[in-house]
């Protein structure tokens, strides 16, 4: 019999001693990163777990889902920069009954007596929040980042864990060179034992890495095309252990934490083979919400078990009129009028006016309606949303942004970074920021 057992589907857990739900031993802590400037200007009004993703859907939705469907619902977020938008949306998605014991809870960077500075690193703001986290029993944490995009059963990590007497647990994925520079890569011996860990290692480090890796190695899930193993930024530790590593000055867990506990404590692997993608620059944030508009996206939001939870919303079905639409996703609330859409992300309560054609865009949608009779108001302005005779290609539109009559954002001169009026070019790719205004007929 393991020490701990979860059901995949009740994810009821029991230990030898005694049965015991699995929110009673684990405690969640989701990091909610720094000031997210990969991802500007998504990240100017909002922080990274609360940025939009998949038309309907934040960030901060995939992490809290899979502890819900694992039954670990003591969950904290620690976070420091523009947490307002995102406090919002957690009071009001995850509320617990009333008669159990599980919360979604921020936890902001805030001054103390013993210490004044904000978070300096992962491990940093674990160690902060300790004061909070100790006042809770558990015998694992499990900590995780709030930008990436995947479906794990935590259970079966915990498991893991404990199945191996582990004192830390990271969850791993095969990846390819040109991925490994930018993650964190584990060495193994020829039994498949972690001996070293690398944070983001140049490219000419990691064909010495390559060069080194044994046999044994492969063994442990790489292939010749994905040669390395990478960690997914997912941890476990046991209670004692964390408090223990975090006793120190050490700031990051990556560039620190595990690199000076390898000759201390048992670290072990957990290969996930999974879909798994880090949503934390321009570029990834643009293509992942492509990717999901394919018909055979490797990742969909259409589990019948497993579902992504979000704020609900009393929003009234989408209405198309006169419209072309190839591949792409339309959250509720919109209204569209004889616009062409293709491989584009719609999201809720957007409104496209005649003669749009809106092609590989990701629209963030609006927090609210504007009336017809709003007009006076706005004055100038265009109107909420896209207005008539509009080409986008290649654009990210955040929330509330107003794109007036006629408007061409193709970015026609093919360039990488800019920063205009209204409008930024990040990577090649236009991104008109939240509450954004672009006048009528402006061509970029």
């Amino acid at each position: 019999m393991n020490a701990l057992t979860c059901c995949a589907r009740h994810t009821a857990c029991t230990t030898m001693e005694s049965a015991v739900a699995i929110n009673n031993e684990v405690l969640a802590i989701i990091l909610g990163g720094g000031q997210g400037t990969r991802l500007f200007p998504l990240t100017q009004l909002r922080s990274k777990p609360a940025v939009p993703i998949a038309g309907k859907y934040r960030l901060i939705d995939i992490p809290v889902s899979n502890c819900l469907h694992a039954d670990m619902r003591r969950i904290f977020v620690l976070t420091q920069f523009n947490s307002a938008s995102l406090n919002r949306h957690v009071n009001q998605t995850y509320r617990m009954d009333t008669f159990s014991q599980g919360f979604v809870e921020i936890l902001a960077a805030e001054q103390t007596p013993d210490n004044q500075s904000w978070f300096q690193g992962t491990a940093d703001a674990v160690r902060q929040a300790t004061r909070h986290l100790q006042r809770f029993d558990a015998d694992y944490y499990l900590i995780l980042a709030g930008d990436h995009l995947y479906r794990m059963d935590y259970c079966d990590l915990v498991d893991a864990h404990v199945d191996r007497r582990a004192d830390i647990t990271i969850a791993a994925q095969p990846v390819s060179r040109d991925d490994a520079g930018g993650m964190g890569i584990f060495r193994f011996d020829r039994e498949g034992h972690i001996v070293a860990f690398e944070e983001k290692p140049s490219l000419p480090r990691l064909d010495e890495i390559g060069q080194s890796i044994p046999h044994g190695s492969l063994l442990a899930g790489a292939s010749p095309d994905k040669p390395f193993i990478a960690s997914m930024g997912i941890y476990v530790f046991s209670r004692d252990v964390l408090f223990d590593l975090l006793s120190g000055t050490a700031r990051d867990f990556g560039r620190e934490i595990i690199p000076g506990a390898l000759d201390k404590y048992r670290i072990h692997s957990y290969l996930f083979k999974n879909f798994w993608v880090d949503v934390g620059t321009i570029r990834s944030f643009y293509d992942t919400n492509i990717m999901l508009t394919k018909p055979h996206s490797p990742f969909k939001f259409y589990d019948p078990h497993r579902p992504i939870y979000t704020h609900a919303r009393y929003l009234p079905g989408s209405r198309l009129s006169d419209c072309d639409v190839k591949n792409a996703t339309i959250a509720e609330g919109c209204y569209l009028a004889a616009a062409k859409i293709e491989e584009s992300v719609i999201g809720i309560r957007t409104q496209i006016h005649q003669g749009s054609t809106i092609t590989r865009s990701v629209l963030l949608g609006a927090d609210y309606y504007e009336a017809d009779d709003d007009a006076p108001a706005r004055g100038a302005s265009p109107r909420l949303g896209i207005g008539r005779d509009v080409v986008l290609d290649r654009v990210i539109v955040d929330k509330n942004a107003r794109i007036g009559d006629g408007c061409r954002l193709v970015n026609e001169q093919g360039v990488s970074h800019a920063d205009g009026n209204g409008y930024y070019i990040r990577e090649g790719i236009i991104i008109v920021p939240k509450d954004g205004v672009i006048e009528a007929g402006t061509v970029i």
